[in-house]
């Protein structure tokens, strides 16, 4: 039962730290990556679907990114949406693809998205605190209904707090990692 619920724990920690690591791929540096578009859907065919399931995504240079529409009828709304977006791009198209140019990010630009990675991050270490938490309610209610003794529910604890801990240091790398990317000119 200890084990079951620590597994679990684990598992929805490892997932905040996932989604953590996503966010921080849509978050803009100075290059381009087809990463920057994961985020942003598109209205096709009466559906908001995801720009990667509409195109393909080529980085031709390090600030420029060619999009190739699976659907030209598409194109337009992809258009639509990559202008409508918080990555502050204007998409130009050449009649079969569009290629968004990414300025360089000035330095209160930089800033303003290391704000937001650090938001990003406290949201993730929120999450891997409520695993945590909803882990030991589980084990304290155990230990009340007599299913694990108090010694048991200690040391399953100190586990707990081992997990915590190592998913909350990831997400903290994940952010040093962003900003010294985010710093890099």
């Amino acid at each position: 039962m200890i084990d079951q619920t620590l597994r679990d724990a684990d598992s929805k920690m490892e997932k905040a730290v996932e989604h953590t690591r996503e966010e921080f791929a849509a978050i803009r540096t100075g290059r381009a990556h087809p990463a920057m578009f994961a985020q942003i859907t598109a209205e096709y065919y009466g559906q908001q679907t995801p720009l990667n399931q509409l195109a393909g995504f080529q980085v031709p240079e390090p600030r420029t990114v060619v999009i190739q529409p699976y659907d030209i009828g598409a194109k337009a709304a992809i258009e639509k949406a990559i202008r409508e977006s918080d990555l502050g791009v204007n998409p130009s198209d050449d009649g079969k693809v569009l290629r968004v140019t990414l300025p360089e990010l000035t330095e209160d630009r930089r800033k303003e998205y290391i704000k937001l990675a650090k938001t990003k991050a406290e949201e993730g270490r929120v999450a891997v605190r409520g695993a945590r938490r909803n882990a030991k309610q589980t084990l304290d209610k155990a230990e009340k209904d007599s299913e694990i003794s108090k010694d048991d529910n200690a040391g399953a604890e100190k586990r707990l707090d081992g997990l915590t801990k190592k998913h909350v240091d990831t997400i903290d790398d994940l952010l040093k990692n962003k900003e010294a990317e985010l710093l890099d000119i």
